[in-house]
């Protein structure tokens, strides 16, 4: 599924479930099942982000944006972030309520039964957004996909909880299993905002993806000397690799044109939306400022 199709999907789920959650809460009035619908508040509106942003990045290149607009789905991320920082602080405040004046939960069966069933569709729906993220290379759905993980064993939590609150009669465990979603979200968020932003940052690969573009190189660069300056970054589903290549003085352009090819194509398929620029450098003009991979530079000198 395209991933357009996929977030709307997920605005679909999303408000399903915020409609199961505020039926459980207005069952039992529970102020931690209270604090997880507002948390699906955060998520419906995350799910939009997400299909705006997603509509943006699908935009091909202009001449302002001659790079794309790949990075536009950082922002949902980045947005979908603060959202739930602010849903934190409006669940503390109902918690400290609770915790003033406990109240006996009501219809707690049935309330529960209710948000047993939501959670069952979140769990469903985050894993496929995950994973159809990862098959589309799209961060921001990877990031939808991994909060409402985060919801899932987070509603777990509280249904637990108040499961226990309802048998052993202790309802301060209602405020007190709310005050552990807003720390449990907070968490989430920083962590969404912090990822985007070394997304927007330009960020290196990860160093196993290196590795693998490092692999690569140094088994196509036939009669190339050396690889230098090798930079890398992400930008939405696409992936930006370049480095300069440094060829032997006598080595003919078509030679080091079909060389960058060569390269060119085993990085694509080894890293799927890679983007590659090669700068071809003679041996006796190589300028290095930058990482250096002496990768076939002794079989040059063994010549």
């Amino acid at each position: 599924m395209n991933p357009i199709a996929a977030a709307r999907m997920s605005v679909v789920v999303a408000l399903v479930v915020l409609a199961l959650k505020y039926v459980a809460y207005r069952l039992t009035g529970s102020v931690s099942l209270y604090s997880d619908a507002l948390e699906s508040i955060v998520n419906v509106v995350a799910a939009v982000a997400v299909v705006i942003s997603i509509r943006v990045a699908a935009q091909p290149p202009d001449l302002n944006h001659p790079f794309g607009h790949s990075k536009a789905e950082y922002f949902s991320a980045v947005l979908e972030g603060g959202l739930i920082l602010f849903a934190a602080v409006e669940i503390m405040r109902a918690a400290w309520q609770r915790f003033l004046d406990p109240l006996a939960l009501t219809d707690l069966n049935l309330g529960l039964g209710v948000a047993l069933l939501a959670t069952l569709l979140n769990g469903a729906m985050a894993g496929f957004l995950v994973w159809n993220g990862k098959k589309q290379r799209s961060p921001a759905l990877i990031a939808d996909g991994r909060h409402l993980w985060t919801d899932v064993v987070t509603t777990v939590g509280v249904l637990v909880g108040v499961g226990l609150a309802g048998l052993t009669g202790w309802w301060i465990l209602d405020p007190l299993l709310a005050v552990f979603v807003a720390v449990n979200i907070v968490w989430v968020g920083l962590r969404l905002v912090r990822d985007s932003m070394g997304g927007l940052m330009d960020e290196s690969l990860p160093a196993g993806t290196m590795e693998t573009i490092q692999h690569v190189i140094a088994e196509h660069m036939d009669e190339a000397i050396e690889v230098h300056d090798l930079r890398s970054r992400q930008a939405g589903r696409h992936t930006f690799v370049e480095f300069h290549l440094v060829v032997p003085g006598s080595m003919s352009v078509a030679t080091s044109h079909a060389l960058c090819d060569q390269l060119e194509e085993a990085l694509i398929r080894a890293v799927p939306g890679n983007v590659v620029t090669i700068h071809v450098e003679p041996e006796e003009k190589a300028h290095r400022t930058g990482r250096v991979m002496r990768i076939g530079a002794s079989k040059s000198s063994e010549k």
